[in-house]
């Protein structure tokens, strides 16, 4: 080997060694599996669920529990989706997967006029389908492969425009209470996830099959967090950190803190 094979093959080691040691204190942190689980890895095609079925396979081989693995990937129907692909990637590397066909994409058509955009619409019915599969499949976990910066993302997205501070949490009860949605990407670095994917060569299926317009807002946000990432190391970690240590009594949320109700203690 080269030395210059050599050092790639090292860089990737302890790349790989990061990833799995983020996605392993996430699960922990946040109990994301438990002994006899049924987890289903949503598949979309893109690096970060590639990213993450490949570094649960590999906990799973280690973990000091017992759990399964299914790879499900809604097929919505966009003209030119690959269809080959995500079956041919799972059979090589010997997953069980499923593969849902719904025509998602002719309801968001049909729904919003030509030239808005359709993420919100699609988002929607894709997780419907996705949660009516795990209730007939009885799937105990539901793991999405959202990274550390798109939990930044939508923290700014939500304070900048809906006056709100509110994230995607790295584990999360459906408002059906019938599913459990766990993030084992939660702690991992999208440039570090980017990486991984380029080594591997994970066969990445575009993301704009639809023909949608770019979510504009949250494109801001990434190259906002982009900027303050190269001109200020450090500012994110500092950032997910503080998303992570909230002091309701220092807010100025009157359901979550009771304002109303404080009162003096001469006697303290």
């Amino acid at each position: 080997m080269s030395d210059l094979a050599q050092k790639s093959r090292t860089q990737f080691n302890k790349l790989q060694k990061r990833l799995r040691r983020c996605v392993g204190e996430a699960i922990a942190d946040f109990n994301m599996i438990e002994d006899g689980d049924k987890i289903m890895v949503c598949l979309s095609g893109g690096k970060d669920s590639y990213t993450m079925l490949d570094i649960l396979l590999n906990l799973q081989k280690t973990a000091p529990v017992s759990f399964e693995i299914i790879a499900v990937n809604l097929d919505q129907k966009q003209p030119s989706f690959p269809e080959h692909v995500l079956p041919a990637y799972l059979q090589s590397i010997g997953v069980p997967f499923h593969i849902i066909e719904h025509d998602t994409y002719s309801i968001v058509k049909r729904i919003i006029p030509e030239g808005k955009t359709t993420c919100s619409l699609c988002s929607r019915l894709r997780r419907g389908t996705l949660y009516g599969f795990a209730k007939e499949h009885n799937i105990t976990k539901i793991a999405l492969g959202h990274h550390r910066e798109d939990i930044i993302e939508t923290f700014f997205l939500n304070l900048f425009y809906a006056g709100k501070l509110k994230a995607m949490p790295p584990k999360l009860l459906s408002d059906d209470k019938q599913n459990i949605i766990i993030r084992p990407l939660a702690y991992c670095r999208e440039k570090d996830i980017n990486r991984f994917a380029a080594f591997k060569k994970f066969p990445i299926i575009p993301c704009n099959l639809c023909g949608s317009q770019e979510n504009l807002q949250r494109k801001a946000m990434k190259q906002m967090l982009a900027g303050w990432d190269k001109q200020f190391p450090g500012r994110l970690e500092t950032i997910f950190a503080g998303l992570q240590n909230i002091a309701p009594s220092q807010m100025a949320d009157t359901g979550l803190f009771d304002f109303a109700g404080l009162r003096r203690d001469p006697d303290a």
